[in-house]
């Protein structure tokens, strides 16, 4: 018999939250009101980052009747030549690219920040798809292009938190459900990012920038539609009920902070360190959506069948090898663990960092292959599917291992600290992409490897050092 918990919530035989919005699939119907919100705002933020280097390069940049119009384009070009010499066309892109990217890695702690202290999640999630939509449609404006990416940076900075602690709020902390909510969730994810270069990708390029921009605006606007009008499925475990505001009230009695002891101070140091490394595999992995889209683009034969594809598809590689290979790998490692041959979580960052360094070896060997010419897309196809099996070795492993060994006290900060890492990586993705143009194709791809593989060997030799300080079963 259920059982009345907190203003009429119930509470199943086995102490499930019986969720008032009714349940689909075995979860919270809140739960996919979630998932169509995120999917939607991923195909739109993927769908604009596809077409984003190649807009910049083949037009903005290109004319300067056109990019002189362009609103603090001599401003922001100014500055990075004060800092990094004279940029040509391309390094100029890649280093915007590198600032947009990374810096929607920074702006979450800022709209984690606000939605704790002022707005609530439901309020910032909204005002960060609105910030989001006005930032797609500013697209189709050229004059008004760092604009549009403030917008862009600053909706993604608001709502990227808040829409995914939402997901955990729907489950109380003991519901075995969770973990499948959060893979649902994920999936979520990688369907828009599939979908969106396969949309916004084929506008931009067949039609035109702005339609491809335009339909990323109304893919958002969709999401924020469909969060607005399923706000009332989404309903909160009593579990998470007040809880921050308890917590809070908590440290304010105990009046003092409580010293870290050695073994938290190792785990943090560890951390640190991984968090280093983990800014080297981000430079190199993001380099998919800066110079080998350029390479799609210009060194790739897209015409199949008869059929002149769009090269912005290849984006839409990685979100489809996650899709098919993540609950595979899920299997493979459950397997290994059964039979006590399972990687430690650094051991498995260390694969990560190493199938990267190996999909760049391809690389290699399609700039020495195809020279100037246009060679087969198989290469790129080969490519990501190493390069993303790197990313699953590397990517949740590293989340899951935050929220595991750092000290329960500053377990958000330590997570703060890991998307930070995500920032300067993303950033430094756009400086190394400026020697594109200035090296060889093999050279470039050959130093990408080579920083991909330092990685790993330093994962590799701080192996049993690190396991120490993050308590040697991790």
């Amino acid at each position: 018999m259920a059982t009345i918990t907190k203003k009429g919530a119930a509470t199943g035989p086995a102490g499930q939250f019986k969720d008032e919005g009714g349940s689909f699939l075995g979860h919270p119907k809140g739960l996919f009101v979630l998932f169509l919100t995120e999917m939607w705002e991923r195909m739109s933020y993927y769908g604009m980052r596809a077409l984003l280097v190649l807009y910049m390069v083949d037009h903005l940049f290109l004319r300067p009747d056109v990019h002189e119009q362009v609103v603090g384009f001599t401003t922001i070009k100014g500055i990075l030549e004060s800092i990094f010499g004279t940029l040509a066309i391309q390094p100029l892109a890649s280093q915007i690219y590198g600032l947009y990217t990374g810096l929607v890695y920074a702006t979450p702690l800022l709209g984690g920040w606000i939605a704790d202290r002022w707005l609530g999640q439901y309020r910032t999630v909204i005002l960060g798809g609105v910030l989001m939509s006005i930032g797609h449609f500013l697209m189709a404006f050229e004059n008004l292009f760092f604009l549009a990416l403030f917008f862009l940076i600053m909706g993604n900075g608001a709502f990227k938190p808040n829409i995914s602690t939402q997901v955990g709020d729907l489950y109380g902390k003991d519901d075995p459900r969770r973990d499948g909510a959060f893979t649902l969730f994920y999936m979520g994810i990688n369907l828009g990012a599939f979908l969106s270069p396969l949309v916004c990708g084929t506008l931009g390029q067949k039609l035109g920038w702005h339609w491809g921009f335009g339909s990323a605006g109304v893919g958002m606007v969709i999401g924020l539609m469909v969060y607005i009008f399923g706000q009332r499925l989404i309903r909160v475990h009593p579990d998470h009920a007040g809880h921050k505001l308890m917590n809070q009230t908590a440290q304010q009695k105990a009046g003092k902070k409580e010293p870290f002891t050695p073994s938290e101070k190792k785990a943090i140091w560890a951390l640190i360190a991984l968090c280093g490394l983990n800014v080297i595999f981000w430079a190199v992995y993001e380099q998919q959506g800066n110079t080998m889209q350029l390479w799609a683009d210009n060194q790739t034969d897209w015409n199949l069948l008869g059929f002149e594809v769009p090269s912005t598809w290849y984006q839409s590689f990685n979100p489809l090898t996650i899709l098919i290979f993540a609950p595979l790998l899920g299997l493979f490692w459950k397997k290994q663990a059964a039979r006590n041959k399972e990687p430690s979580s650094v051991t498995k960052m260390a694969i990560g960092c190493l199938l990267l360094a190996a999909a760049f070896c391809i690389m290699i060997f399609a700039a020495s292959v195809v020279g100037d010419s246009r060679g087969s897309v198989l290469w790129l196809v080969m490519t990501t599917l190493v390069l993303t099996m790197g990313e699953l070795y590397l990517s949740p492993v590293g989340l899951s291992l935050v929220t595991k060994v750092a000290p329960a006290r500053i377990v958000s900060m330590m997570m703060g600290m890991w998307f930070l890492s995500s920032f300067l990586g993303n950033y430094l993705s756009g400086y190394l992409g400026t020697f594109y143009s200035t090296m060889s194709k093999g050279g470039f791809f050959t130093m990408m490897a080579v920083l991909a593989a330092v990685a790993a060997a330093a994962m590799a030799a701080f192996n049993k050092p690190l396991r120490a300080a993050l308590g040697g079963q991790h």
